[in-house]
């Protein structure tokens, strides 16, 4: 296990940091990429900044890498050079989470064939008006499960016929993992903050700076 992450589960001050100021961050996240109401696919990269901005504040931007090369395609950081994937998910189920993003059928189909757990994983669980969390689930928890279940089980293949978008962890799968025994939790109680947030106000003030 990452010994490194597993001190952001042993830091008293940070688990109550997380558990207030987390669904605060995202929900700034979700209405600086909203448009009438709906929120753009865009708020992924900026609710995985918020996760690298807590390793950056936990850590040190000298043990942050953030300049990932596309080759390492579950990769999202890497903390004193191990590499971490970050997901999240709105909603009180598992299903959903892409592991890999894809352009066809065919390259899904070499994905699960040459698939194979490799870094740990972040996971946040947003449930607004319920209770969600964030998790490490160890690279160990899920190379086990895979050994166990199997790659056609542990990764769901998009549907022949549709846009395919990426290949997903199957919710069968991320269930199983949220409740490892090595898998480490943080409850979170997502109650939606109301936020007087105007998206466009820094850019108008950098406007108006002399």
């Amino acid at each position: 296990m990452n010994e490194h992450l597993l001190k952001i589960f042993n830091d008293e001050i940070l688990i109550n940091k997380i558990k207030t100021r987390l669904p605060y961050l995202y929900r700034i996240a979700e209405l600086e990429c909203s448009r009438a109401g709906r929120i753009g696919m865009e708020v992924g990269s900026v609710r995985e900044k918020i996760v690298v901005a807590l390793l950056i504040y936990k850590f040190g931007e000298d043990n942050i890498q953030t300049e990932i090369p596309i080759t390492k395609q579950e990769t999202d950081v890497e903390l004193f050079g191990k590499p971490i994937s970050i997901k999240t998910i709105t909603g009180r189920g598992f299903g959903g989470v892409k592991i890999v993003w894809t352009v066809d059928a065919l390259s899904a189909k070499q994905f699960l064939e040459n698939y194979y757990p490799s870094c740990d994983i972040l996971f946040v669980q947003i449930v607004w008006g319920g209770r969600g969390g964030f998790y490490y689930i160890p690279v160990e928890a899920q190379q086990a499960l895979f050994e166990e279940i199997g790659r056609e089980k542990y990764l769901k293949l998009p549907t022949p016929g549709t846009n395919p978008r990426g290949v997903e962890i199957s919710q069968e799968t991320l269930a199983k993992l949220t409740r490892d025994k090595n898998t480490k939790f943080i409850e979170i109680v997502w109650n939606k903050p109301q936020i007087d947030y105007h998206p466009y106000k820094r850019w108008v003030d950098y406007w108006r700076e002399e």
